[in-house]
Order: C-alpha cells, then structure tokens, then sequence
C-alpha cells in the first residue's frame, strides 16, 4: 500500500490544489493512504479536514516583514517544527511527500529529502517561492504552470501540467438561472461576482462599495466574497439592498461561478486557472506586493492574449467601477474575452501530477 504526505498551505491558492491532486491520486489508486500536514493556525487546518482528509499541524510561520519584532521566535519555531516533522514522517513512512507551497512545505520536504524519500514540488506561480527554489535541487520532480520556469529550477526536473483545478469546478454543471437563484438574486438581471480572496482585498472591498449606487441604478446584482476580516464591515454597509449578496467566504465557488456574468479578481495563480476552466469574462486587480509583482505578470499574460481585462490596484477605487459596468453592458467585449479566456483552460492537471507521482514511487 502507497503512502503519500502532501505540505503546505496556508492559502486557498496551495490547499485547493492539494486537495485537487489528493482526490487524483485517490481515484487512480483507491488503496493509497494520504496524510496532509500544514501550519497551525492556518486554513488548512479546516479546508483539509472538510475535504475528508487527515492533517496533522505543526508549529511554522513565515518571516514577517512588517514588525521584525515578531520575528524574535522564528528560529525556535523553525527548529521545533523539524523536530515535529521528524516524528510525523518516522510514524506515518511515506513513500513520496508533495510540496505546494506554503511556511509548512520547507521542513517537510527538507526532512524528508535527507532520508532519501522521493520529493515532489507543485509551484503555481510564474515566480517560484524561496522555498521551493531551495527544495528543488533535490526534487524528484518538479510540476509548474507554464514555461519559462528554468530559471528557478533545474530544467531536467520540470514538468509543464497547468495548475489543477478542483473537480466541483471542472465538472459544474449548472444553469445560470439556478445559480443566480440560490443566492435569492434576480436570474433576469446582469451579475457581477466579486471575490478577493478568503482574507478579502481592500481596494477591491472599497472600490465596490464606492459603486455600489452605480451597479444599482444600472440594475446589476453582486455575489460579493468580502472576506474574513473585512465582511462585517461591507454587510452593514450595504444594509437591506437587495442586489447584493455579501458573505465572508463562497464554499461553492462552482455555483457562483455559474451565476456570474462578470468576475472582479485577484489574478493568483489558482484564481487564473479557475477563471480559465468556468470561461468567464474578468477585470483582475492584481495585488501588486505579491513576489516579484507575480500576479501582475499572471494577469497580463491574460490580458495581452485578450482573454481579460486589468485594473492596476492604485487605480481601482476610481476605475474599477466603470471598468466592470461597461464589460457588463457590452456583450460583443464579453464575448470576444470568454471565448478567449476558455483556450487557455487545462482541466486534468490534477490527473497527469498523480500518475508521474504514482509512476516515481512504489
């Protein structure tokens, strides 16, 4: 029997995609035993269990750039974070471990990289993370985006398979008119999807509600992800309006992908797959402190193919408002980046990462 331990987390942008090739592998070999490990505290200690899988947490984070004063305990907890690795990996006896991403990802593989146990490194991004460019020397293989990758990574170890996107999300297959409704909107009436991340985005957050009047008197609806932190905010300012749909967090994303005309986004790398696979006109507003201003380098490679559109996030609070009205009122714009946008989509990802998995361990 096959066991695999899949690192790393903290964001949507890493567990989806782990929980995506988990459920591969699951379905190629059924007996396969997986085992997830992330960082206390973070996401992924709830999205994982939710999606039927054991995690175990260990004691990590990340070096924090705003307040170096914070930073006084990272080398302890770098340190007990081996020491917990090292009883998970002698316990469990994994066959392979995955990497894809994340302050739990680098002891992990490390560890196990020094007990000769076969390496595997999921990068989404156009940039590569410090960790991952440190772990790939050593990497059995490693799965990326698209090309131009050599530049991180030895280039005898890289495998372009696109990034995989879950399954609820390739497969959907539901109406427009049904989506809309089960969010209590208008299936008759032009709907925006607004989502920022499972945090939220503050100048995406504001330069909503900045138009809410202009969406409003133009009859157009909002599915609006204000996130975590900032949901409590935005609900009460938008109060009894009955175009908007607010919430913190979509569990479904299938099916507000499915209501949406128009989506307003990050251009993450997982978002991009995403948007690709459900073929939907976007505006992205890339966060612009991300590595390297990746998410800038991911949406213009959208946009220069005309498969989206792009408002920077200085410029977003004045501009993204009209942006998104007229994508919305023109239809012929609309259609030209849909169909644009769906011949960039890769939809088995997920499969072809399990097989070179399975295929590089008993």
């Amino acid at each position: 029997m096959s066991r695999v331990i899949i690192a790393g987390g903290g964001t949507g942008g890493h567990i989806f995609p782990a929980i995506a090739i988990a459920n591969a592998l699951k379905k190629i070999r059924p007996s396969i035993e997986i085992l997830f490990v992330g960082a206390n505290g973070k996401m992924e200690m709830e999205k994982v269990p939710q999606a039927g899988y054991t995690i175990k947490g260990i004691d990590i984070a990340g070096f924090n750039r705003s307040s170096l004063f914070k930073n006084i305990g990272l080398p302890f907890k770098l340190v007990n974070s081996f020491f917990q690795v090292r009883k998970i990996i002698n316990d469990f006896q994994p066959d392979g471990v995955i990497g894809v991403g994340g302050y739990s990802s680098f002891p992990v593989l490390r560890f196990t990289q020094s007990k000769g146990i076969p390496t595997f490194i999921h990068e989404s991004n156009s940039f590569a993370g410090k960790s991952n460019i440190l772990l790939a020397k050593k990497a059995s293989k490693i799965f990326v985006a698209g090309d131009g990758m050599e530049k991180f990574f030895p280039a005898e170890k890289i495998m372009i398979t696109g990034n995989p996107v879950r399954k609820s999300i390739v497969e959907a297959n539901l109406s427009r008119t049904e989506a809309v409704a089960s969010f209590n909107l208008d299936p008759s009436k032009k709907t925006i999807l607004v989502i920022g991340g499972s945090l939220g985005a503050k100048s995406i957050n504001d330069a909503i509600a900045h138009s809410l009047d202009l969406f409003d008197t133009n009859h157009v609806q909002l599915i609006w992800q204000a996130g975590k932190t900032t949901a409590p905010k935005y609900r009460e300012l938008v109060g009894g309006k009955r175009n908007v749909w607010i919430s913190d967090f979509i569990t479904n994303m299938e099916v507000a992908y499915a209501a949406a005309d128009v989506v307003v986004s990050r251009a993450g790398a997982m978002s991009v797959a995403e948007l690709c696979v459900v073929k939907k006109p976007v505006v992205f507003v890339p966060f612009p402190y991300a590595a390297e201003d990746h998410q800038t380098v991911n949406a213009m490679h959208l946009v220069n193919k005309n498969a989206a559109l792009m408002v920077k996030d200085g410029e977003a609070f004045h501009e993204l408002g009209p942006v998104v009205m007229d994508l919305v009122k023109s239809e012929l714009l609309r259609k030209q980046l849909t169909e644009n946008i769906a011949s960039l989509a890769v939809t088995n990802a997920d499969e072809v990462i399990a097989k070179e998995i399975l295929y590089n361990i008993k």
